[in-house]
């Protein structure tokens, strides 16, 4: 059986990892499959939701594979990481992650290039690295950097410190706290879909990048990206919907 299970219903796809006997800790087969779906998606889908198979979201690497490594080795595997995630974060799909016990490590970086992500309470976010003699190689510097701050990074690295749903709430590493994060994850998921395709994209694409940008760069974006979304067909249909008084019907 393979360790990713994708199913689609609708505009929805809904990928789980599946090597719940390790808690779905990620191998490079998974990172390969999963980089690979949302290079080339199916045209038909509008959103993904990414969730973890039994108790687990995901806890981190599969130590198994990294006893030993060559230093250049070291070093293209923590690109690998980054180019698979960067497909996450920028392939073009909105990724809702429904998330329950472990999220650690490589887990909270796959969680972080993701754009809506529902915790159960049982959750766990961590990055214990420095307890086994490691440093982040998937993006954390970057991507959970810019959501609690580095300096709140800095002592979650030197720590191993240990949040739970509530407080990763208040931090930015979720956004929901469900009882059934599946059952949020795809209400969110059909909301998303629902939205005209280039609104998303935008979202998806220019909001990371512009914040990376100084002020007169990302500024000047925006409006590039306001001129294209609201001058497409999308845009006239929802003001016609808005004017009539009823839902829009988005194109494809």
């Amino acid at each position: 059986m393979s360790d990713l299970l994708i199913g689609i219903e609708g505009p929805v796809a809904t990928l789980t990892l599946n090597r719940p006997d390790k808690r779905n800790a990620m191998n490079d087969a998974l990172l390969v499959e999963l980089s690979e779906f949302f290079e080339t998606p199916p045209e038909d889908v509008r959103v993904a939701i990414l969730t973890g198979a039994g108790e687990h979201f995901c806890a981190g690497l599969d130590l198994s594979e990294h006893v030993e490594r060559a230093t250049d080795a070291a070093i293209q595997h923590s690109r690998d990481w980054h180019r698979a995630l960067e497909r996450l974060q920028f392939g073009g799909l909105p990724i809702v992650t429904a998330m329950r016990g472990a999220v650690i490590g490589g887990g909270l970086e796959v969680a972080s290039a993701c754009h809506v992500r529902v915790a159960a309470p049982d959750v766990k976010f961590q990055l214990p690295e420095g307890k086994r003699g490691f440093f982040v190689g998937g993006g954390a510097t970057v991507r959970v950097g810019r959501i609690i701050g580095p300096d709140r990074l800095t002592e979650m690295m030197l720590t191993g410190r240990v949040y739970g749903a509530d407080e990763g709430a208040l931090l930015g590493l979720c956004h929901y706290v469900a009882d059934d994060p599946m059952e949020t994850a795809r209400e969110l998921a059909e909301q998303i879909a629902s939205n005209a395709r280039l609104s998303n994209y935008f979202a998806i694409q220019g909001v990371a990048r512009i914040n990376a940008m100084a002020p007169e760069e990302g500024l000047f974006t925006e409006s590039l990206c306001t001129a294209l979304a609201q001058t497409s067909p999308d845009a006239e249909e929802g003001l016609r919907a808005f004017l009539e008084k009823r839902a829009p019907k988005f194109g494809p």
